[in-house]
């Protein structure tokens, strides 16, 4: 059967089923059949190398450029990303076109050792990749260990299960979607615990000239999750935040109201600077700036890092 689009999307189990949940979502609302929308795996960078920090190797548009660059080319028609993947800035050629509903944007507390983090032993060691989650760890507590764990979900599941850490925190979005809820001891709150910019949704980038995949994707794009990715993603822009500074940002929206959270820590927890800001959806990216403006007012500049 000939392909009447082509989904570029990384090889990861959870990667495939995000791109799989966005084939049968547009499948679905077209009347299409399913095995019509082509599934393209894409290696990416950030896959490519697994033994050391995003924020050594290039960041957090690692696991997005070779996917871009297909669809700057015309191979595929739309990538389906991480929204917490995707760089503060896309190339020129392309948009993010739209997003499904948003699972949970929570953290999952993960570990053998301990019920939650709170519980967990002095000096015990922590596994994560992501410097905002090591930089929250040291906020609440600052005597544990921290040591990279990067990896899938089922590969940093098993690190787990072999002693290699103490405890990991993965998104209980990406547990959820794999059918792997079981795995999480306990969740943690975005008020203790702010997610990533864009944690718990999936966006779908296109090239920007591209109307016809825009308008079969309008079909199935969630308006309120588009409304708090605008806030968090507008929050990120203005503090112009590397993967090497801890930023958190998350948005609820009720009907036509917006509430935003952001925060930006020092890597070791030691300080915080949070701004939250209400209003109506519409406003979304404005008031996500405001609150950025404000943070960026009040913390020091030397907590910005910079590649």
């Amino acid at each position: 059967m000939a392909s009447l689009m082509r989904i570029g999307t990384r090889g990861s189990p959870l990667a495939l089923a995000q791109a799989r949940t966005v084939r049968d979502a547009l499948a679905g609302a077209h009347g299409l059949d399913p095995d019509s929308i082509e599934l393209s795996v894409i290696r990416t960078s950030g896959d490519a190398v697994q033994d050391r920090a995003l924020t050594d190797i290039g960041g957090k548009g690692l696991f997005t450029k070779e996917i871009d660059q297909a669809l700057i080319e015309g191979t595929i028609d739309l990538a389906v990303h991480s929204a917490k993947d995707l760089p503060t800035v896309l190339p020129l050629e392309l948009i993010i076109a739209g997003y499904l509903p948003r699972e949970d944007a929570r953290d999952a507390f993960i570990s053998r050792k301990a019920m939650t983090l709170a519980e967990l032993a002095p000096g015990a060691v922590v596994g994560t990749a992501s410097l905002r989650r090591q930089a929250m760890v040291k906020r609440l507590r600052p005597d544990l260990a921290l040591t990279l764990l990067r990896g899938n979900v089922e590969t940093r599941l098993r690190k787990l299960e072999e002693d290699a850490v103490d405890a990991t925190l993965l998104a209980i979005a990406g547990l959820n979607r794999l059918g792997r809820a079981d795995a999480a001891t306990s969740i943690l709150s975005v008020e203790a615990f702010t997610p990533a910019v864009g944690q718990g949704a999936i966006a779908i980038c296109t090239r920007l000239d591209d109307e016809r995949t825009r308008a079969l994707l309008a079909a199935i794009t969630d308006v309120e999750t588009g409304h708090a990715l605008a806030a968090e993603r507008a929050f990120l822009a203005v503090l112009d935040g590397s993967c090497r500074t801890p930023i958190g940002g998350h948005a609820v929206v009720s009907g036509d109201v917006v509430q935003f959270h952001g925060v930006v820590l020092r890597p070791d927890g030691s300080e915080a600077f949070e701004a939250r800001r209400n209003g109506a959806a519409a406003d979304a990216a404005a008031l996500g700036a405001d609150a950025g403006a404000a943070v960026k007012a009040a913390a020091p500049s030397d907590i910005f890092a910079h590649e």
